[in-house]
């Protein structure tokens, strides 16, 4: 038996940011595990810039996803004026980029993608070197410190995240977790699949002990430097299901 804590994921606008080559900036259909953790730490107030906070949060704890709906994909054509970089000096706000000299201030086009109406169940569990609780974690999320964004700024929470501690013997039970609606006749109002697709990390049959139907790859969305935005690769496993709730064979 292991103790998670499950949460629920849901807002008009997210974008889960993968390699950007250029000026695309893509998302996948799901949140990994630097998104999770970019919540969590901003939940218990772990700035950017704190390395040694950010690795014990990283060190705390493993991730799996349950993608209901990867929402519909959106393209925005986004244009921004922003200064150069000049080494020693940074801007604080958008204000101190705009007063910046006119010279110094470039128009930057970019390409950006976004989910809309998605919805995600996530479930955390502690790892073996973890020195911040679930209790801890459950706290933040309940009262975070900073504001919470899905990917972006312009993608604020729409929906409680109603995060709950269950201990049970298999991570998809706690994957299956039932949240309330998050909005009234939610499966037809978010036009939710029959199919949902599980993501996890660690031991290939953890989801249910069965290794059946599932797949592995690699993905580069480990962090290792938030302040550099530097990323590296993790394993992950995934499989795709019917929606419904799991039930152990006896």
């Amino acid at each position: 038996m292991t103790e998670y804590l499950v949460f629920r994921l849901y807002a008009p606008l997210a974008s889960w940011g993968e390699a950007a080559v250029g000026e695309t900036r893509p998302t996948a259909t799901h949140p990994g595990r630097g998104a999770i953790l970019g919540l969590l730490g901003a939940a218990l107030g772990i700035r950017r810039d704190d390395d040694a906070g950010q690795q014990a949060l990283g060190d705390s704890v493993s991730i799996a996803v349950k993608q209901r709906s990867p929402g519909t994909l959106l393209r925005d054509y986004h244009t921004a004026q922003v200064p150069s970089t000049q080494k020693g000096l940074s801007y604080r706000t958008r204000r101190d980029e705009l007063s910046a000299p006119r010279k110094a201030i470039n128009t930057i086009l970019s390409s950006r993608d976004y989910r809309c109406d998605g919805l995600w169940t996530v479930a955390i569990w502690a790892t073996a070197a973890a020195s911040i609780s679930m209790e801890a974690l459950q706290a933040a999320l309940e009262r975070p410190r900073f504001m919470l964004y899905l990917g972006r700024k312009s993608c604020p929470l729409a929906a409680p995240l109603a995060p709950q501690r269950v201990t049970v013997a298999h991570l998809r039970i706690a994957l299956d977790s039932e949240f309330e609606e998050v909005v009234p006749g939610e499966k037809r109002a978010l036009r939710l699949p029959g199919d949902v697709m599980y993501a996890w990390e660690g031991d290939a049959q953890r989801l249910d002990g069965e290794a059946h139907g599932v797949e592995s790859s690699v993905v580069w969305d480990q962090p290792l430097n938030r302040r550099r935005w530097q990323f590296g690769p993790r394993a992950e496993h995934r499989r795709l299901s019917r929606d419904e709730p799991y039930r152990e064979e006896r």
